[in-house]
């Protein structure tokens, strides 16, 4: 869930994400209609997932408590990317199936292990890294018609150049550009005209 301007930080609520100063919290909340509910039911089929240690702070105080509404979140495995916490953190052992990771060979030994879909929700600042270390095969986004001019970015300095290509897109009737982009080799350039 990104805005124009490439904000990602604190779509689901006002309390989510504050860190910064930012005053925008549950943004995505106008923007919900039928399409966009389908797709992200789509979304929470099964999977695993890697997370940053913020994003997986606000799971873990939730999720395990409200997994009906999303199947499978509670049995998927979590992959928490983290320097400061530390295996026996509550948190950690408190939500099963909760695997703490510290470094990028962890997470490139995930990536190419064979199992389920790897996701990445929210968590800007690992989303920069896998980007920044070729390790993103696929981007879903989901474009909302507004800017916000600060907080977390999907985007920062660092980017390594990529091609993607587009494999899914609709537009749903408030306006949300939901796209799914999977990765295409390298970056090709060329000169537009005769």
């Amino acid at each position: 869930m990104i805005t124009l301007d490439g904000v990602m930080q604190a779509p689901g609520g006002p309390k989510e994400d504050t860190s910064g100063g930012f005053k925008y919290g549950g943004w995505v909340a106008p923007y919900s209609d039928e399409a966009y509910g389908k797709v992200v039911q789509k979304e929470l089929q099964p999977a695993d997932y890697l997370l940053g240690r913020k994003t997986f702070e606000i799971w873990a105080s939730y999720w395990p408590e409200h997994g009906e509404f999303w199947p499978g979140i509670n049995e998927g495995t979590k992959y928490v990317f983290s320097k400061s916490m530390k295996k026996s953190d509550p948190l950690i052992t408190g939500w099963k199936n909760s695997v703490l990771i510290k470094n990028l060979a962890d997470i490139k030994k995930i990536k190419d292990s064979k199992g389920a879909d790897i996701q990445v929700w929210g968590s800007s600042g690992l989303v920069q890294l896998l980007l920044k270390n070729d390790l993103v095969d696929e981007l879903r986004l989901k474009i909302h018609p507004l800017t916000l001019g600060n907080g977390k970015k999907l985007f920062d300095n660092g980017t390594v150049a990529a091609a993607f290509t587009l494999a899914e897109s609709i537009v749903t009737p408030s306006g949300v550009i939901i796209v799914s982009y999977k990765r295409a080799g390298e970056v090709k350039t060329g000169t537009i005209g005769v």
